[in-house]
Order: structure tokens, then sequence, then C-alpha cells
């Protein structure tokens, strides 16, 4: 998971008041166990922002108010004991944001002998006390649910790796969000004319995913790249050689064509501050914007693979989809179906570019292609796998109605024969079969393309879809 924004976590716990002057230290246990809750938050990369224990109402309305104030993304309600819900509800309402309930008992199982020889049953009280987390939990869900409060709960332990990794996939959710909603994707050019899966509603867009889109003119890119200088085209071209494999049938003519149009989409990157990018266009037939068109594909790459995900097609819901990826540290590469091979139950993804480089198997291609199938004109182009392993594919969804949907499938990318056509490539083995696969993720109404991650993550992207509000589907 990349840390570049810095995500800002609220945590709270809840006790009892009139516990303090009955049971002796368990307010300092209690409040030691939720330095521990602290600590492991902040190694996910987050600034906590940590107001104590919460155990009167009247706190609980000044937490609310401070967490507001310093603008805290995600709220971490922790039960460190029995309290009462009128100190949970006004610390919620007012903070304004998701909150994720932490049920975690200090240990996995209480050490029965040792506390049943305690003796004094005021003591033994104190102890288990420290231990009844789970007594609050159906309180506060009851609140939350009457209050038409959404809210996530985590169960186990403080030693507990699987409770920990659900945090931690809650706290990358989180980050992704926090992101998505400062992104700026700029949009050059226009759709693909009559893919009519790929057009979407930018408004619907920026209101589930906070995301500004900026117009782009095609005629400020061809300003930027008519002021490359030789000195720029050079340095670029070392460039292409020290991140791609150049293929000695690559012209020269065509290289310098790439790199000069590669700085140009870089500084048009950097004029507006995107975070990414979908882009499509033509041009007349030999005009300049012709030329700008067939020599992208390089510099969109490498944009793509530094952190700048760049959709084809003008694929806006693919660069959303891509940026998630991206965010999470996972690549995200433009894809679409190409082929099944039955008789290995494979199905075939890839695209002619822009291509994610940094999940490449091996090294990344760069080869001329005679033609862009669809497209005009000719140029460079990627040849790349997926690295082997767990993958996930991911699609941003716009349903009949409007609302949109992440859908997702996690496969295996598997080692075997590619296609050597210029473009990425990879083979992936799901396992519910190809068939099922098929039909499962066409039948759920995504556009033809997706973006492809490294790793097994459906658990991060669902509980995004739960801070977004939007549903999530996975389909294997």
């Amino acid at each position: 998971m990349k840390k570049d924004t810095e995500l800002k976590i609220g945590l709270f716990g809840i006790g009892l008041d009139t516990y303090w002057s009955q049971f002796k230290g368990l307010k300092e246990n209690l409040e030691g166990y939720q330095a521990e809750v602290k600590s492991k938050l902040e190694s996910f990369g987050s600034n906590v922002v940590d107001l104590g224990l919460i155990d009167e109402p009247e706190a609980a309305k000044a937490a609310g108010d401070q967490f507001r104030k310093e603008s805290v993304d995600v709220l971490f309600l922790f039960i460190t004991t029995y309290a009462l819900s009128s100190t949970v509800l006004p610390v919620v309402q007012r903070a304004g944001v998701p909150v994720i309930v932490l049920n975690l008992q200090p240990v996995a199982q209480l050490d029965y002998e040792k506390f049943n020889n305690l003796g004094d049953r005021g003591t033994m009280t104190g102890v288990w006390l420290e231990h009844c987390q789970a007594c609050s939990a159906p309180e506060i869900a009851c609140v939350f649910n009457r209050a038409k409060i959404d809210y996530h709960q985590v169960t186990g332990h403080l030693q507990d790796e699987e409770a920990w990794t659900e945090i931690q996939d809650w706290v990358d959710a989180a980050r992704v969000k926090k992101e998505m909603q400062n992104n700026r994707m700029g949009i050059l050019g226009h759709y693909y004319c009559g893919m009519l899966d790929v057009y979407s509603d930018m408004t619907q867009q920026a209101a589930v995913f906070g995301t500004h889109f900026e117009l782009l003119e095609m005629c400020e890119l061809h300003t930027l790249r008519e002021a490359v200088t030789d000195e720029e085209i050079k340095s670029e071209v070392q460039r292409f050689e020290s991140e791609f494999d150049v293929s000695p049938e690559c012209e020269q003519a065509e290289i310098k064509r790439a790199a000069q149009t590669s700085v140009a989409l870089k500084k048009l990157v950097t004029n507006h501050d995107l975070g990414s990018m979908a882009y499509y266009y033509e041009g007349e037939s030999g005009s300049d914007y012709e030329n700008i068109v067939t020599s992208v594909i390089a510099g969109n790459t490498l944009l793509t693979g530094h952190d700048v995900p760049v959709a084809g097609e003008c694929e806006i819901k693919n660069a959303h989809a891509m940026k998630i990826m991206d965010i999470l540290g996972v690549g995200g590469s433009f894809s679409e179906l190409y082929l099944t091979d039955f008789k290995d139950d494979v199905v075939y993804l890839g695209h002619d570019g822009p291509a994610h480089f940094a999940i490449s198997e091996g090294t990344v291609g760069l080869v001329p292609l005679p033609v862009y199938h669809g497209k005009p004109g000719k140029g460079l182009s990627i040849q790349m796998t997926v690295q082997h392993g767990p993958v996930t594919l991911l699609s941003v969804v716009q349903r009949g109605d409007g609302t949109l949907l992440l859908l997702m499938a996690e496969a295996e990318s598997v080692d075997g024969p590619i296609l050597q056509i210029g473009n990425t490539n990879s083979r992936y083995k799901f396992s519910i079969g190809s068939k099922k696969f098929l039909n499962d993720w066409v039948q759920a109404g995504p556009a033809h393309h997706c973006a492809i991650g490294i790793g097994h993550i459906a658990s991060k992207i669902e509980k995004l879809g739960s801070l977004l509000g939007i549903e999530t589907l996975k389909i294997c």
C-alpha cells in the first residue's frame, strides 16, 4: 500500500466512569490496551488522533466536535469494556465520518484457573470487565441501526492477525477513498466513436469518487510537444532504454517521435496536477494531431507505471479502476478480454497499451506495430505479461439506473504461451473455470475494459465500496 496520502484516523475508546472508583487499576489497564491499538494503526502509515477513553455523554459531545475540528477521515471505536451507548452516539454523529467498531479482547482466552484463584470477587469482576468487549457490541449496533448510522465491526483479540489484516484493509480502503477525492483526472480528446459501453456520466463519477475532471485540449498538448527540445528528446530516449527493453526493430525516428510526445505528456500532467487520465483521439490523416495520438503509448505507459494511470479509448470508468489499484500499490493495467483457451481453461486479457509496467513478469518490451487495429496510423507499442501469481480484476460499472458498482474477480496469472503481437497480454485461470467466469462477468454488465492488479485484494475493494456507499460484486 502506498502511503503518499496522509490518512487521519480518529481513535477513541469507551468505558463507564462509574467503574473507575470501583475497580482499582481497571482504567489504566484499558488505556494500555488502547495504546496498543493506536500503535498498530500508526504502523499502517496513518496519523492517529487518539482522544482516549470516552466515559460519559458530555465528554462524548466534546470528542465528536474535536474529531470534526481535526478533519479525521475515519473513526475507529475501540470497545475497551462495557460502556453506555450514550457515550458513543454523540461522538459518531458529530464527527460525521465512517466508523469501524473494534470488538477486540486483550487475549484469545482467559486464564480461567488463574482467574478463579484471584479469591476476591471484586478483583475478579475488575479483570472480567477488561475482557467483556462483546457486551457493548450489540448495544452499539442497535443504536447505530436505529440512528441510521452506517458502521462496520471487526471482532477478535489484540494478538489476532486475521483481525489486524481486516483492520488494515479498512485503513487502506479509507486511504484510497481519500486519495480518490483528491484526484484530478484529465480527459484528453473524446470517446472512441460508437463504443457505447465506455460512455459514462462524469457527474455521477464525481459524486461517488469525489474526483475532479479536468477537460484538456489537444492543442495544448500540441503546443507543449512543439516546444520540446532536442536535449529533452535525447534524455527521454535514454529513459526508454532504461525502463523498456527496446526492440532493435524500432526505428530511431519512431523512438524519437514517441520520446517527444512522452515529454509533452509529462508536462501536460504537471501543468494540470493530474493523478490519472483518460484519452482518445484520431485527427485528420497526416495531421499533427494524428502524429501525436499515434505516438502516445510509450509515454502513457511510463505515466501509468509512475502513479498516473492512463486509460485509452477515453474509458473514464476504467481510469478510476486503474487509479484505485495504483493507490493500493498493486498496479492496475489497462486490459480487455482477448480470447479463451478452452483446452487449458484459461482466459487471455490484454491491450495495446497503456500498460502498468511496474507489475510486469520480466522486462517490458517496446516494439513497433505496423498498424493499430481499429485506430489510425502505426507506431510503437508495449509487449508485456502481468506477473505470475494471484491477481484481481476490477471494473467500475455504470448500471442502467446510473448507479455505480465495483465488479471484482480474483484469479491467477499463469505461465504459458502469449500472443507476440505488440500488446500486453496474459493468461488467467479462474477458480470457477473460464466458462462460468465469462458468463458471470459479462452478465454483471461491465464495459469491455477492466484493470488488473497483482494480489488478491477483493477484501480491500469491498471495504472501499462500503466507505463510498456503493455496491460491490465479487464473482470469484
